[in-house]
């Protein structure tokens, strides 16, 4: 009887998290007696993930921020090398956190380790010349998004486009209603939802913001009631102190709901107002309307300004390659400006209408069957992939 399949697998928050679910579970599949073991959010481990460190440790966000926390990270990488060495790993699949994962890949090639990055970096955004690096350590990059591949084709990298796990998993027709039934909510009520990240860091930049610009809005609309997500206790009591702050009344939804906590509120909601990241995916697959607002550090926000290549920041804007949602970035993200793309959705129907239009026709697109395209391809680097050589290339 041959070995049971061993997997490395390593994921760096809760989009991950997800993506690593659906993957686990086809590969399991196929594969019953294969062991997962690396860094697992709660539904991977719900799958059979066993992890080593927890997933949040690897939650930081932006170039500065990172630095105060290289030792750790450090250490978080070269205690992986050595349980994945030990256990004899026959693959590793990072997911998402380039950053590390990547570093991760450089460190695993010596030990003939075959490798995949699930998502790919944002190396058509800025910082391209790292897709060197990634051709020297990674066998395959697994795209969810159709433009990624068209990138890697071009610059000689193995890619496979699989789509996105949440646009097959999505209705193309979302049921406001039934969001709001599971929630408790009235069903006839205005609902804006308030979502200011999943990190630390980006509820702190993030959140007066946004719960300033809901008071602007209530003071025109009294009718409107607010909703937020909080992933974990954490955020919650992050979420608490930032209302109590700012003197705003809303409903906070926990955990305690499962890890679509977010998902729910956003599908409950008449408007999304939310910090740039895999959200606004979501709020463009449940065909909301939605403002973007984002804020980094200063220093990371003045570097990003210089190496960033692309027009928009937000997937819906990446995808139709159009501004179909608003962007609100760093000073531009002031609570003025986030109340008055609010009222925009909720008022001017004819705005509304051709937007959210385009949304069904981008959902279509990124349905793909995810989970066993990209299943497929780590098949394939099992069967057919050799070990690269250590690279001289930095990622």
């Amino acid at each position: 009887m041959s070995a049971p399949l061993r997997i490395g697998i390593v994921a760096g928050e809760i989009s991950g998290d997800t993506l690593g679910a659906g993957l686990i579970r086809e590969l399991r599949a196929r594969h019953p007696d294969a062991e997962f073991i690396g860094i697992c959010g709660p539904q991977m481990q719900a799958e059979g993930g066993v992890s080593l460190f927890p997933m949040e440790r690897l939650s930081v966000m932006g170039l500065v921020e990172v630095l105060g926390r290289l030792r750790e990270l450090f250490g978080i990488r070269d205690q992986l090398v050595a349980a994945f060495v030990e256990k004899k790993i026959d693959i590793f699949i990072g997911i998402d956190a380039p950053d590390f994962n990547l570093r991760l890949d450089a460190a695993l090639k010596p030990h003939g380790i075959r490798t995949v990055q699930y998502v790919s970096p944002s190396v058509w955004a800025w910082r391209q010349g790292r897709v060197e690096g990634i051709r020297a350590v990674v066998n395959t990059v697994l795209c969810l998004l159709p433009f990624e591949k068209k990138f890697y084709d071009e610059h000689g990298v193995d890619a496979v486009f699989v789509g996105h796990p949440l646009a097959d998993s999505l209705p193309l027709v979302n049921d406001t209603q039934a969001a709001r039934q599971q929630l408790g909510l009235t069903p006839d009520s205005e609902y804006i939802a308030l979502l200011p990240g999943s990190r630390g860091g980006e509820v702190s930049r993030i959140a007066p913001t946004l719960f300033e610009a809901a008071q602007k809005i209530r003071r025109q609309r009294p009718q409107a009631r607010f909703i937020i997500p909080a992933i974990n206790a954490a955020r919650r009591a992050d979420v608490e102190a930032f209302l109590a702050e700012a003197g705003l009344e809303a409903t906070i939804f926990d955990d305690t709901l499962g890890p679509g906590v977010g998902r729910l509120v956003m599908a409950a909601a008449d408007v999304v107002v939310l910090a740039s990241g895999t959200a606004t995916l979501e709020a463009m697959l449940l065909k909301k309307p939605m403002v973007v607002a984002y804020k980094l550090h200063w220093l990371t926000w003045l570097i990003a300004r210089f190496m960033v290549k692309t027009a928009f920041v937000s997937l819906p804007n990446l995808l139709a390659n159009e501004k179909l949602v608003p962007e609100l970035l760093q000073g531009a993200a002031t609570p003025a400006a986030v109340a008055e793309e609010s009222l925009r959705w909720l008022q001017d129907r004819k705005y509304r209408e051709a937007r959210l239009g385009r949304f069904g026709s981008l959902h279509e697109s990124l349905r793909q069957d995810a989970d066993v395209k990209a299943a497929d391809a780590v098949e394939r680097v099992l069967r057919t992939a050799k070990p690269l050589a250590l690279p001289d290339a930095g990622v």
